[in-house]
């Protein structure tokens, strides 16, 4: 078979990759990191994470999980995030803390918010704070025992985090779950 895409892959490429050279996926951050230290990652809002910057992060938020003493090794997560930086934090970190991932469109309803998180068993949820009001409204019904939220600015430093998470909380019409959609 003719593999024409391969013309188009980048020089040190390679056409074939050996499936037993990581365990994981929290294996292939580690390599990267290991390797590319100070090369970018992840870029959001002007604001660009590097390897290690990912490492280091997702690194203290698994030991903060694995703090909590009802949340263990096996213990499913939901991430109701939308692609924002705190998502490949929050996805190494369960991965790191030995946990498994369930991903929450943070578009959801309640209805079918509270569906995924009863049919997965999740214990805990990370979620963007302007999803919440969500969450919220199925907490009685989910075996949620931990809401872990965060804002946009969260990972944007100073003074970008504070004029962000502010201009987001008071702007009713934000489309990341204010009170209206994006038209």
């Amino acid at each position: 078979m003719d593999k024409i895409w391969l013309h188009s892959y980048p020089a040190g490429v390679p056409s074939e990759i050996n499936l037993k050279a990581y365990t994981s996926v929290d294996d292939v951050l580690v390599q990267a990191c290991r390797e590319f230290p100070h090369h970018p990652a992840f870029r959001n809002l002007a604001r660009t994470l590097t390897y290690s910057g990912v490492n280091r992060l997702a690194r203290d938020f698994a030991a903060w999980l694995s703090s909590l003493q009802d949340l263990e090794r096996g213990s499913r997560i939901a991430l109701m995030l939308p692609n924002v930086l705190q998502y490949p934090v929050a996805f190494f970190g369960a991965l790191r803390a030995g946990m498994i991932v369930v991903n929450v469109n943070p578009l959801y309803t309640a209805r079918e918010l509270e569906h995924q998180l009863t049919d997965s068993g999740a214990s805990a949820i990370v979620v963007l704070e302007n999803f919440a009001h969500v969450v919220e409204k199925v907490l009685p019904r989910a075996q949620i025992r931990h809401v872990i939220t965060t804002q946009l600015g969260d990972l944007l430093g100073f003074p970008r985090r504070p004029l962000v998470n502010f201009v987001i909380k008071h702007q009713k019409n934000w489309c990341l779950g204010g009170t209206s959609r994006m038209r």
